[in-house]
């Protein structure tokens, strides 16, 4: 069975990169844009993506409904907001990854993070 991914990202630069890397790491994605699409495509998803550095809802926000929905969550932003990252964590993101990694490595790190056993933080 395919993971279903949830992609919330406001840039389409970035929506249609990690679209890519998940389609890469082998699962299906679903993008959204907003706060509220995000929690409703959480239901029946298997996993999360959330772009931090968005204008249109709030990133930490996101990987809270994520946790409450007990969806596992990665997050992506700048590298060195480091004050952000860590309230990404601190929200239930399992990682915060810098753009600069995904750009470079978004298949091979996404595949990873989803491969992880359940239950275990990444």
């Amino acid at each position: 069975m395919t993971a279903r991914v949830v992609v919330l990202a406001q840039d389409l630069i970035w929506a249609d990169r990690l679209a890519r890397a998940v389609e890469a790491a082998g699962a299906e994605p679903v993008r959204v844009a907003s706060l509220e699409r995000f929690e409703t495509a959480l239901a029946g998803s298997d996993a999360a993506i959330v772009d931090l550095t968005a204008l249109a809802y709030d990133g930490v926000t996101a990987i809270e409904r994520a946790h409450t929905a007990s969806v596992h969550a990665l997050a992506v932003g700048q590298h060195d907001d480091h004050e952000l990252r860590k309230r990404a964590l601190g929200a239930g993101a399992d990682r915060v990854y810098a753009y600069r990694k995904l750009f470079e490595d978004g298949p091979a790190t996404i595949a990873a993070w989803l491969a992880r056993p359940a239950g275990i933080e990444a």
